[in-house]
């Protein structure tokens, strides 16, 4: 493998050890920052790489570090760590451009599999299409309804919110959640909020945009 780098965004030490060690074991060079204000006092000045962002660090938050890197023009991609209860900020993170999250505790790998993905922004957008149009044939799949449903849960709506704006019951929303997961072939909101996203990531990182999904 051609040399990588990752820049790991975390405040606890403990993180920065642990993830820093399996991804050099892994054949990745690392450099670690303590805060989102460290990490922007370089940021221009680094080399091509991937950026793992914890979006809750003490001082500026993720969000408030990808927002900057936007503003700044720091086009490095961006993989949102987030904890436990944190996928709504993660969704947010991904609006804005992030190209996965990884929820704690995260196996080597899917981290690996998240890393991979986003080093493809920096080397070509032919894999990106391909990815996006692989998951517009995944959503093609679903009901009217059904995407119906996943827009809200893109957009973080809850499943009582979904069904006012869609003039049916919350009991009806559950179960076209749990069709659209089965059909999708996931187990989690998690892995098909990922999916919805890929369809748009080509159009996110600067590719030939295609039909909307």
């Amino acid at each position: 493998m051609a040399e990588q780098r990752v820049y790991l965004v975390d405040d606890e030490a403990a993180v920065r050890r642990s993830v820093g060690f399996m991804l050099k074991t892994s054949g990745y060079e690392v450099e670690t920052f303590e805060s989102g204000e460290e990490f922007l006092k370089a940021a221009a000045h680094l080399a091509p790489g991937c950026v793992l962002l914890d979006v809750r660090l003490s001082g500026l938050d993720g969000l408030a570090v990808q927002q900057a890197m936007k503003d700044r023009g720091i086009v490095l991609p961006v993989i949102i760590i987030t904890g436990h209860g944190d996928v709504g900020l993660a969704v947010r993170a991904m609006k804005a451009g992030a190209v996965d999250f990884l929820e704690k505790p995260f196996e080597k790998t899917a981290m690996i599999a998240a890393l991979d993905q986003a080093m493809l922004r920096n080397e070509g957008r032919a894999e990106l299409v391909r990815l996006a149009d692989q998951a517009r044939a995944q959503l093609n799949g679903l009901t009217p309804r059904e995407r119906d449903v996943l827009h809200g849960l893109v957009e973080g709506q809850s499943n009582k919110v979904i069904a006012y704006d869609l003039g049916i019951s919350p009991r009806t929303v559950e179960i076209h959640r749990a069709n659209l997961m089965s059909k999708l072939g996931v187990n989690s909101l998690s892995d098909a909020l990922k999916i919805a996203f890929t369809a748009r990531m080509a159009d996110l990182a600067g590719a030939a945009p295609s039909e909307p999904a």
